[in-house]
């Protein structure tokens, strides 16, 4: 009975430990969140994140797991929803007790979710690129900053002899706050106020409030917009910046291809496309656009071990989604990646998996060789990176036209009273 007795009490004890973050139990596995998009207009984007999260933890969980525990991932369906995204991480944080979460796309829902983890001291690890004027201690932001993907896109089209620019986006906070610095840098670089096509708003002082033509996200019919775009490329020089979001591209680039409109006389940039959005597009229709991100799938090197790792792991788990047609690899999923194995260093350095102390080890400067070459954690809780330009191939894969190599991200490439201003009008 003594025996029974002192078994009990152990395994309450492991219970509780459990319970704990930051307490090691050595049979008690360490939860984390998993917080996408698996249904509605971003689930396409965003389900791919999920399955090479899921891909991370089993990698880690076969050599050994995290200070000696095996990751259990906690996944919910934020549904593409604002309000779900937020019931969700509270819940994640609250009830599940996780270590981490890892999700978003769209910054709405980060912006969402951003309070709930301050509130409860979690750490959310979003791989998304965005439009920065925001710093939280309590996000590791992964994914490109503006300077890192929309800065040396506008440079590199500058460079083309580009000097007419269309910008479109879905109107959400991303494609509001890219334009406005987009319109600001194409300013200052001595384009016209009537070379930048969708509009320019003024406020009262004459400051720019807001520029470019937005979209819902899931519109389906481009045809006006389109109309415009074709009369403002006839006059030569002109491409479209795009920053529309979800399934809503493929409705923007059937319209855009039936009307005549081509890489040749009107080439699109795009910020929010990458390799998985390109397979639900026809090819034709792509060929010869462009994009800026911190991976490409063609890219060589360190990157091929990974493509056959991650593709047999597709091959045999039973966990991978293979309902949405061929798989392949975008930079949002690297930086998913990339960002479990940071969060695995830092909770390693700091010996727990305590918030404050993975934070201070994210903090001091952790370095990781990922698929798309090496990441540097920063103090300001972004990373450092090398971005690439890419033209799509017929085959929905992108050539490497120029690259970028060891840029910082910096979150705040505008005045933080005047961007703090108009992200709250947002």
């Amino acid at each position: 009975m003594a025996s029974m007795i002192s078994k009990a009490l152990g395994l309450g004890v492991a219970m509780v430990a459990a319970s704990i973050p930051g307490v090691r139990a050595a049979d008690a596995p360490v939860k984390v969140g998993v917080l996408h998009s698996l249904s509605g207009t971003m689930a396409a984007s965003e389900t791919p994140l999920r399955d090479v999260l899921f891909f991370a933890f089993d990698e880690i969980n076969s050599s050994g797991g995290v200070l000696g525990r095996r990751i259990e991932p906690v996944v919910l369906d934020g549904g593409s929803n604002v309000g779900l995204f937020a019931e969700k991480a509270k819940r994640l944080l609250e009830r599940d007790k996780v270590a981490a979460v890892f999700g978003c796309w769209t910054s709405a829902s980060r912006k969402a979710v951003v309070p709930i983890v301050e509130e409860h001291n979690g750490l959310l690890f979003y791989s998304v690129q965005y439009e920065g004027e925001e710093e939280s201690r309590n996000v590791c932001y992964a994914g490109e900053t503006l300077n890192q993907q929309v800065i040396p896109a506008i440079d590199y089209l500058l460079g083309k002899g580009c000097r007419r620019f269309y910008l479109l986006g879905s109107d959400y906070v991303y494609p509001h706050t890219t334009n406005l610095v987009v319109t600001e840098y194409l300013l200052g670089k001595g384009i016209a106020p009537e070379q930048i096509g969708g509009g320019i708003r003024r406020d009262e002082t004459g400051g720019i409030r807001s520029a470019g033509r937005y979209t819902p996200l899931g519109h389906a019919d481009y045809q006006r917009i389109v109309g415009e775009i074709k009369r403002f490329a006839a006059q030569g020089q002109a491409c479209v910046i795009n920053t529309l979001n979800g399934d809503t591209n493929s409705a923007f680039f059937k319209e855009y291809a039936a009307a005549g409109l081509t890489a040749t006389n009107c080439p699109v940039m795009s910020f929010s496309i990458a390799e998985n959005e390109l397979r639900l597009l026809p090819a034709r229709v792509l060929a010869g656009q462009f994009g800026c991100w911190a991976y490409f799938q063609s890219l060589g090197g360190a990157n091929a071990r990974f493509l056959e790792n991650y593709g047999n792991w597709r091959r045999t788990s039973s966990r991978a989604d293979i309902t949405q047609g061929p798989w392949v690899v975008e930079s949002p999923m690297v930086l998913s990646y990339d960002s479990v194995y940071l969060w695995k260093a830092c909770v390693e350095k700091a010996g727990s998996f305590a918030v404050d102390r993975v934070r201070e080890a994210w903090q001091s400067g952790i370095t990781f060789a990922g698929p798309g070459g090496r990441v540097t954690t920063q103090r300001n809780m972004h990373l450092t990176k090398t971005v690439f330009i890419g033209e799509t191939r017929p085959d929905g894969q992108f050539s490497i036209l120029a690259q970028y190599p060891n840029i910082a991200g910096d979150p705040w490439l505008r005045p933080k009273a005047v961007a703090s201003a108009q992200t709250d009008e947002k």
